[in-house]
């Protein structure tokens, strides 16, 4: 299969990239060229920028037999990828996000059919208010300019070696510790994360059988709650953990992965069973944890996004007790 990559270098579309070159398909990668300008070298690199609209280097009239889009943001960037390959690919997968479901409107357990938030098309401005509405407007449009060639991915938090975002990697790394862990939250809340190379396997499944349809990208396979995914994260590195729940207000800015507000729990629900059925993989969440700690050690352990002094959670974990 000749699949084109928009995007490709970093996280989600690296994984894809690797699994499909190990399945022995094709692979041709459009980007800027500024992440991992060194990362596969025997695959074709096509140069250009979405955010300028810069499609020149597709227009060389090659076929793909699918695209993946893991890189657009806005439904210009759609606009123009389409315009740019018309009539020169098959399968269209855009990766979009769990974010595009309205959490008011949801109940636990939502599945693909559950309701999206109103699609967003006066800005171009990504944050926590817009990110999820732009990527309603982009699915909506992939699926009104293809039809059945369209396919809908819709991930929730992932996690593995990789993760830019800290998510998973801040509790990796603190479970490592070992220790009294004060956890600024509600130890039951519940919390999904899907390993990224599960998800590359899943979207790669998804071209294979040209499947269209949308699919909700969520593990792990088993519910789990904060408590449980700290422990994982402390069995994976071999250490012994005490959870200790601290006022939620207690760390500025909060720990990944905490809901603040339970409204958001339900967001944390979210059905895989039609994934599941078409080959979402179900890597265990100890595996994850302990390749993400042997990542994060190989490179050098790096400031995360959001920090807690030793001292400052010692002096939380100690009025927790009194």
């Amino acid at each position: 299969m000749q699949i084109l990559v928009l995007g490709g270098t970093s996280f989600v579309g690296r994984a894809l990239v690797e699994a499909a070159l190990s399945a022995g398909h094709s692979v041709t990668l459009f980007n800027r060229g500024r992440t991992e300008p060194g990362l596969f070298p025997g695959v074709p690199r096509l140069v250009g920028d979405r955010e300028t609209g810069d499609y020149a280097a597709l227009a060389d009239g090659s076929c793909w037999d699918a695209v993946v889009d893991v890189s657009a943001y806005v439904p210009r960037h759609v606009a123009q990828a389409l315009d740019a390959l018309e009539g020169r690919t098959g399968r269209y997968l855009f990766v979009s996000t769990g974010s595009t479901y309205d959490r008011r409107r949801a109940k636990p357990g939502l599945d693909e059919t559950s309701p999206r938030l109103a699609p967003e098309r006066s800005t171009e401005v990504v944050d926590d208010t817009t990110y999820g509405p732009l990527k309603v407007a982009c699915e909506d449009d992939v699926l009104a300019r293809l039809g059945d060639r369209a396919t809908i991915v819709r991930p929730g938090v992932v996690a593995g070696p990789g993760d830019p975002t800290d998510r998973f990697t801040w509790w990796v790394r603190r479970a490592a510790r070992g220790g009294a862990v004060a956890l600024p939250g509600r130890p039951d809340q519940p919390v999904q994360v899907v390993d990224s190379r599960d998800l590359a396997a899943l979207m790669l499944r998804l071209l294979e059988d040209d499947r269209p349809g949308t699919f909700n990208a969520v593990g792990p396979a088993q519910p789990v709650d904060l408590r449980g995914l700290v422990e994982a994260c402390a069995r994976a590195a071999g250490t012994q953990v005490e959870v200790v729940p601290v006022p939620q207000d207690a760390v500025h800015p909060g720990l990944p992965l905490v809901h603040v507000d339970p409204s958001y729990d339900v967001m944390s629900t979210r059905s895989a069973a039609r994934a599941r059925a078409v080959g979402l993989p179900s890597t265990p969440l100890e595996r994850t944890a302990a390749d993400v700690l042997a990542w994060d050690r190989e490179r050098g352990e790096p400031p995360l996004a959001v920090e807690l002094d030793p001292a400052r959670e010692a002096e939380l974990v100690a009025a927790a007790r009194d």
